[in-house]
């Protein structure tokens, strides 16, 4: 059987560990109180009076985020730093004086807390009169070369999916491998997301949630985003839903078709809007609600997304700083002792250069593989004295690849029986799995079925 079994960048490896990033919608929007703008917004309105990157940054490391994201421009046209190709940009807004660089401001501001930045570009720009020729493509790529060569390194650039038309019906036709390519000549380091050719692919929707069966790999031919949220067009709704499915949970390696690896993002907002509206002050999502996102994205595979809007003022509402500062203590109270840690850890196969223990050694880049490639493959974690287990963390060495589709955890009961407390399909990055909390002195894990030799680097239990 002719399989291509893909696997990770150093670039998306590094991405898909973060597992929580930050998006920071801001611009014109914030202020003219809508989701798109129209390209007919004057510099005058743009003036956050009490602007602080220092403010986002310290609480984006209370909430763990690992990258960072910013919309540099959005649809509206209106740049975030003084483009050398544009007035409708800070340059000729009040804020500052007009000597202000919200950029230059931001990725010093994140980098100051330890935290990895992005860019994000609209491709639809409804303010430039250019749009919808092929001197657009010139005057995006030189705004692109700008935020890549002016701002350090970058670890994501964001490219909205959306093509609108400009006003007298002209669209546009994106130069993505050129744009591409000037990502990979000036930032080789950083990932992309946007239309075809990326190396990280929209999840299918906005909520923030992948797919129980998630692969971090596509075959890439089907996949292309003209709509602003990246679904691809469709003749009809079934069509459609086909695409989003397949978006949210990625397609296995299969023989004679072209494959990729593209793992998911899941972005969301905190707020129902991308950006700050004073009318969602009291519909900010609960901790509870953030800690379910976490375990349907981050947990299924994903990396979640998380957008935080600043207001007016140029700061975060202080109930979107509390709620995820309290989220992250929460996910740090639930993973803060694994148990398996304290197991002796046996395995039905082994190779002597990657034993069972390396699952339990915190190293990430060690990992457990069996001498052979024919499933079942079973891992059993035992204990001198009974545990309460509520959460079962699983994660393949994905270095190599991602090859399970099926698994099952059981815990042995006080009578000595063997009861099944979860089962999934693929695991990949991470998976996590909420069980009905268990007491038991031991734990089974079983690979079922595998694509082709499987490996673990590291297995959870919490409580």
């Amino acid at each position: 059987m002719n399989i291509h079994f893909p696997t990770p960048t150093p670039a998306q490896l590094n991405w898909q560990r973060a597992q929580t990033n930050l998006f920071v919608h801001f611009g014109m929007n914030t202020f003219t109180d809508r989701e798109w703008g129209n390209g007919s917004e004057t510099p005058a309105q743009f003036n956050p009076a009490r602007l602080d990157c220092r403010q986002w940054a310290s609480a984006a490391r209370a909430g763990g985020f690992q990258i960072a994201l910013l919309t540099a421009k959005h649809h509206d046209g209106f740049c975030l730093w003084p483009s050398r190709y544009t007035d409708h940009s800070v340059k000729s807004s009040p804020w500052r004086n007009g000597k202000g660089d919200l950029v230059r401001e931001f990725v010093d501001a994140f980098r100051a807390e330890g935290i990895k930045v992005g860019l994000y570009l609209s491709p639809w720009d409804r303010h430039e009169p250019s749009y919808g020729t092929d001197r657009y493509n010139d005057f995006y790529c030189n705004q692109l070369v700008e935020l890549l060569t002016q701002y350090g390194e970058l670890h994501e650039v964001w490219f909205d999916g959306a093509c609108g038309e400009a006003p007298d019906g002209r669209k546009q036709t994106y130069d993505w491998q050129r744009i591409f390519s000037l990502v990979k000549k000036h930032q080789p380091g950083a990932v992309t997301f946007g239309d075809g050719g990326t190396d990280v692919r929209w999840v299918g929707n906005e909520r923030g949630f992948s797919g129980e069966t998630c692969w971090a790999t596509i075959n890439p031919d089907p996949i292309r985003f003209p709509g602003d949220s990246g679904i691809c067009e469709a003749n009809d709704a079934k069509a459609s839903t086909s695409l989003e499915t397949i978006l949210n949970q990625g397609l296995p390696p299969q023989s004679g078709v072209p494959s990729v690896w593209r793992p998911a993002e899941c972005d969301v907002s905190i707020r129902p809007g991308w950006f700050h509206h004073d009318t969602e002050n009291d519909q900010v999502r609960s901790v509870e609600n953030l800690v379910e996102l976490y375990f349907q994205s981050a947990g299924r595979n994903g990396t979640l997304l998380l957008n935080i809007p600043p207001n007016r003022d140029g700061l975060f509402h202080s109930v979107d700083v509390e709620r995820v500062a309290t989220w992250r203590k929460t996910l740090d109270s639930l993973f803060s002792k694994n148990f398996a840690h304290s197991a002796t850890v046996t395995a039905n196969s082994s190779q002597p250069a990657h034993p069972a223990a390396h699952l339990i050694d915190s190293n990430p880049d060690s990992y457990w593989t069996p001498f052979n490639t024919h499933a079942p493959h079973t891992i059993e974690f035992r204990w001198k004295e009974p545990q309460s287990i509520g959460i079962v963390q699983l994660k393949e060495a994905i270095t190599f690849g991602q090859f399970i589709t099926g698994y099952q955890v059981e815990f042995e009961t006080a009578s000595g029986e063997w009861k099944t407390v979860s089962t999934g399909t693929t695991i990949g990055h991470q998976k996590l799995d909420r069980i009905a909390a268990a007491t038991t002195c031991a734990a089974r894990v079983t690979l079922t079925t595998a694509l082709s030799q499987p490996s673990l680097s590291a297995v959870g239990f919490y409580s």
